[in-house]
């Protein structure tokens, strides 16, 4: 099978796991090896993973929205499991969280229709929205992993220190404050990393 354009030269006969996200899995503004996926796939190869076979499947401005109405399509019979990180666009526009949260049950769905394996990445919201935003926001991943049997991360940035001093944390990010720099992905890697670690576990003879 010919791999798609999007997963790169990286070839494997190990399990396939594909990264369904936005700007922040696409990369966006890095050269391509500082992005997500390629530090991932660096990551777990100096972990014993290296046979893991990691898709880019992030796009630019994507939402939950975006990203149920291509998920069926994302998850090609030799897909093994999914990493889902979404939803901060959705934030951004200040979307329903009851939208929000029937897109990823959506995408869940999709995945259970599949048999494939889920890593959900939560989501944080600002306070700017006010209390019930954020906190029926924040609660539709852990809502959602426990509704579909999967694996959790609490968020995408838990690795760059979270409620550490916010000068210190700016010095991870691109100058538009929101998109972390090559730095902060390593450190987002190194977070995420032994969950998708987790994730590689639960497809069925990943090890072997």
């Amino acid at each position: 099978m010919v791999a798609p354009a999007h997963a790169g030269s990286h070839s494997t006969t190990g399990p396939t796991v594909v990264a369904l996200g936005d700007s922040l899995t696409q990369g966006y503004g890095l050269v391509e090896q500082e992005g997500f996926v390629p530090q991932l796939r660096a990551w777990l190869a100096d972990n014993g993973a290296g046979d893991v076979r990691v898709v880019n499947a992030g796009v630019s401005g994507d939402t939950t929205a975006g990203g149920l109405s291509r998920v069926a399509w994302t998850l090609t019979p030799d897909v093994d499991a999914m990493i889902v990180a979404l939803g901060g666009n959705d934030m951004l526009r200040g979307t329903d969280p009851a939208t929000t949260r029937a897109n990823i049950d959506g995408i869940l769905a999709e995945a259970d229709k599949a048999g494939v394996a889920v890593l959900l990445v939560g989501m944080q919201a600002p306070g700017n929205y006010g209390p019930d935003y954020k906190r029926d926001f924040e609660a539709i991943w852990p809502d959602m992993a426990e509704k579909h049997d999967t694996l959790l991360a609490e968020s995408f940035f838990k690795g760059l220190g979270e409620g550490d001093d916010p000068s210190a944390m700016r010095a991870y990010f691109q100058p538009d404050g929101i998109h972390p720099n090559a730095e902060g992905v390593k450190k987002v890697v190194e977070g995420l990393g032994p969950h998708v670690l987790d994730l590689i576990a639960r497809i069925p003879d990943a090890a072997g």
